[in-house]
């Protein structure tokens, strides 16, 4: 019973406009900063190693290298200080969490990219290109 209750309340604070997006994809963050009295925006650009948690209490990890040092950053999901979201680079991954990428340097840390395959509908097949076949002589 008092989960449901918890539901409830919870459907109010979650966002809707969440982009769907996975570990291993380049994201940008768009970040509300608050300076004194004053609002600015501020973009966090790095790969998505870690989601955790559900609800109103997921979080994501982000992590980009500045000037050879890795800054990792974690955000929750549905917080009203994320501006955005904005998947920019899709990745292959085989695990649920890359921290394995903190070890390495260089082009190491680098992700294969996801290719989206699109729908060949309305095109015509290709024609087979090769020998042509004699005819039999009699």
């Amino acid at each position: 019973m008092s989960q449901q209750v918890m539901n409830l309340v919870e459907q109010a604070s979650l966002k809707t406009d969440v982009p769907k997006f996975e570990i291993g994809d380049t994201v940008d963050v768009h970040c509300e900063i608050l300076e004194g009295e004053k609002k600015r925006i501020q973009v966090f650009s790095g790969v998505v190693i870690a989601r955790s948690g559900s609800g109103t209490r997921e979080m994501f990890t982000v992590r980009r290298v500045v000037q050879g040092e890795g800054v990792e950053r974690k955000f929750p999901l549905h917080s009203p200080r994320v501006a955005k979201i904005e998947v920019t680079r899709s990745a292959v991954v085989r695990r649920a969490k890359l921290y394995f990428l903190r070890d390495r340097v260089g082009k190491a840390v680098r992700l294969k990219e996801r290719r989206v395959e699109r729908a060949t509908e309305g095109k015509p097949k290709a024609k087979r290109r090769g020998r042509k076949k004699r005819a039999a002589k009699a």
